[in-house]
């Protein structure tokens, strides 16, 4: 699933700007990507998801469930 399925799928596309980009010059490293200004790197998928959940949906939605 990618991000934007999942703002979607919690009703947050209001609520969280998602913006594509390149490597962020950190190509090499894995899934290169950033909150605000916090650089991230994820070595996989299903990582990058489970951060994306921890520091974007849960602080936002809570541990909720998505819409139905």
């Amino acid at each position: 699933m990618r991000f934007n399925e999942l703002l979607k799928e919690y009703d947050l596309e209001s609520q969280v700007e998602l913006k594509g980009s390149f490597c962020m010059e950190r190509c090499g490293e894995g899934i290169n990507w950033q909150i605000n200004e916090e650089p991230i790197t994820s070595s996989d998928v299903e990582s990058a998801l489970k951060v994306f959940h921890k520091k974007i949906i849960d602080p936002i939605k809570g541990k909720t469930t998505p819409r139905s």
